[in-house]
């Protein structure tokens, strides 16, 4: 199954991360299909930056989405 979520980067107590397209079966540092976007919490307000027609492209192909990055595309469509 294609899941789309979140992986961690950055460096200790300083988060950010990218939204990704990956093989649920891959473990949370596994290799990613495509990066598709970017959060970062730590700026005022939070940064994000998702590409909304890949994750539609990926959703149509069967890709299921994280609850956190459904929450995100929520918000971020609410920002534009």
């Amino acid at each position: 199954m294609v899941k789309i979520r979140l992986w961690r980067t950055g460096q200790t107590k300083q988060p950010s991360y990218r939204v990704v397209v990956t093989d649920s079966k891959s473990g949370p540092h596994g290799k990613f299909i495509e990066i598709i976007g970017n959060y970062n919490p730590l700026t005022d307000p939070a940064t994000i930056n998702i590409d909304a027609e890949k994750v539609r492209a990926w959703v149509g192909k069967g890709a299921k989405m994280s609850d956190t990055v459904a929450h995100l595309m929520k918000v971020s469509s609410n920002e534009v």
